[in-house]
């Protein structure tokens, strides 16, 4: 495959490792450091091009690494900062780049910054969060809603002050409009730059800087109960605030003072128009915002197609894309769509223009996982229960092998692990037929044929059943036709069959479809 220096992301395949969930190495049911670099052969086997892996910081993990009591170490649950230069070193002996996540708009109520920020009003470290007077009654300053569940506000008794947290309690929202702020988590990211990471995803970046006048939101007039309370108001005051465009371009000009230049992917829900905004108004803000599209889109042809068409119309110019099918908050595409689609939908991943981003467990088909009652241990489905808004389906554990732990741990894991044959490693790696069989194939096609991770993008046949679309580069033309139902299709371009979906299929180059296959072919 062409290399593209410090554009290597362009052609590269992204691979998220939940570190909670992808190996234990101490026995204590928890992932860790030591066990993603025992598993990185794994990954480097499988095709992958770099690692992101979510938060290991020190914190008292009331939502589980994403609040944060120091940017600058590693949490002894995970392991310690030799531990990770270990992994860094392995992976990178494995040709894996390595990214961190950053989690800039909020810490954990036991940072020290906040210890100091709450001790008083006139503490120097008081103004490094948001902080604001009760109203007239006593109540919180406005009608902002937490993210995972009652008011974003909370009353600390000792200052007489409400603080914001858009998410948790326990994690207050640091006030980015401070300059010293902006310069404490600039210099978090140069630590670990210069201890050799390769990039950073930025976590919830929409709602780094809320609205300086703390206007209320307004109510969403198509809300529904299985929303979310959050949901029930338009977040036009807390989030894509106009600032946070220019402390994004202040962390894209960290990434670019390294050569090469560091990669920063950023996480921002929205509509295509503010989505695409994270690239900046000279692309000087994301190299990748992330595009979360197809996790939400309805599983038919006429609108997955629909969203690739929107989304390439309103890249930028010069923006690379990228594409997400599943994430660790997000229900796993196999549940999505159903076990006969999930390998449709990992061919439409790996071969839409742009570069993918592949969760843990995907190349298995892994589902949700039901967690009983007395298991749950997400805060958001505590807050908010019986909504379908817990996270611990997605996050459960890999199956490496059978037996107790699964290969995964010598001790009871922190998740159940779904241990059913089909979703072990060790068993599909002995299938040519799996979904893991599947997904290297594919991701080796991708390595040799540029036209399929640098090529254009059109759209060449679309009906009720059947999406097929051409990726060409320096004349090299191959199409991907995909049959969404569940009977025999007519293939709607003529070629030469390169990769199918449907396991142990004998194509001839013209024969249909068959029921659920997604084909690679090679055009004249």
């Amino acid at each position: 495959m062409a290399t593209l220096g410090k554009d290597w992301w362009k052609t590269g395949v992204v691979y998220q490792i939940y570190p909670r969930s992808f190996q234990d190495s101490n026995g204590d049911g928890v992932g860790d450091l030591a066990g993603i670099e025992s598993r990185l052969d794994h990954v480097a086997g499988l095709g992958a091009d770099a690692i992101w892996i979510s938060p290991f910081y020190p914190s008292p993990m009331a939502d589980f690494g994403y609040d944060v009591s120091d940017y600058c170490d590693v949490d002894p649950l995970f392991g310690d900062l030799q531990a990770f230069d270990r992994t860094l070193a392995a992976a990178h002996a494995r040709g894996l780049k390595v990214l961190l996540d950053l989690v800039p708009s909020h810490t954990s109520e036991r940072h020290p910054w906040f210890l100091e920020s709450r001790a008083s009003r006139n503490n120097a470290k008081r103004d490094w969060y948001v902080w604001k007077d009760p109203a007239p009654d006593g109540s919180p300053p406005n009608n902002w809603l937490s993210e995972f569940g009652g008011p974003a506000w909370t009353f600390d008794e000792t200052t007489g002050q409400y603080y914001l947290h858009i998410f948790l309690t326990e994690q207050p929202s640091l006030n980015w409009r401070n300059p010293a702020v902006r310069d404490a988590v600039l210099g978090a990211m140069r630590f670990w730059f210069d201890r050799g990471v390769d990039g950073f995803r930025v976590d919830a970046i929409e709602n780094l800087v809320p609205d300086a006048e703390l206007r209320d939101n307004p109510p969403n007039p198509d809300w529904i109960d299985t929303m979310g309370p959050a949901r029930s108001l338009l977040g036009i005051h807390t989030q894509h605030r106009p600032e946070v465009f220019e402390y994004v371009a202040e962390m894209r000009r960290v990434a670019q003072s390294y050569e090469p230049e560091k990669l920063l992917i950023g996480e921002a829900y929205g509509t295509v128009e503010q989505l695409v905004r994270y690239y900046g108004p000279k692309l000087d803000c994301f190299h990748l915002p992330f595009n979360f599209l197809l996790i939400g889109a309805e599983w038919r042809p006429r609108n997955i197609a629909g969203v690739v068409e929107t989304y390439e119309a309103a890249l930028p110019d010069g923006a690379w894309p990228n594409w997400v099918m599943s994430n660790h908050d997000r229900s796993r595409s196999a549940s999505r769509v159903g076990p006969e689609q999930a390998r449709l939908a990992a061919m439409l991943l790996l071969t839409l223009r742009g570069t993918p981003t592949i969760y843990q467990g995907e190349e298995l088909g892994m589902e949700d996982v039901a967690i009983p009652t007395d298991r749950v241990v997400d805060p958001w489905e505590k807050n908010v229960p019986g909504k379908g808004l817990g996270r611990d389906p997605v996050r459960t554990p890999i199956a490496w092998t059978g037996g107790p732990g699964a290969g995964f741990t010598t001790g009871e894991p922190w998740l159940p692990i779904d241990q059913r044959p089909q979703m072990r490693v060790d068993v599909q790696y002995c299938d040519e037929g799996s979904m893991l069989s599947l997904w290297r194939t594919m991701l080796a096609l991708r390595r040799k044929e540029h036209a399929l991770s640098l090529g254009d993008y059109r759209t060449l046949h679309l009906d009720d059943h059947v999406f097929c679309y051409e990726r060409s580069h320096e004349g090299r033309r191959i199409a991907v036709a995909l049959n969404f139902s569940a009977e025999t299709q007519p293939l709607p371009v003529t070629g030469r069959s390169l990769l199918s979906t449907a396991p142990s299929a004998k194509h001839g180059d013209d024969d249909p479809l068959a029921p659920h296959e997604g084909r690679i072919i090679e055009l004249a």
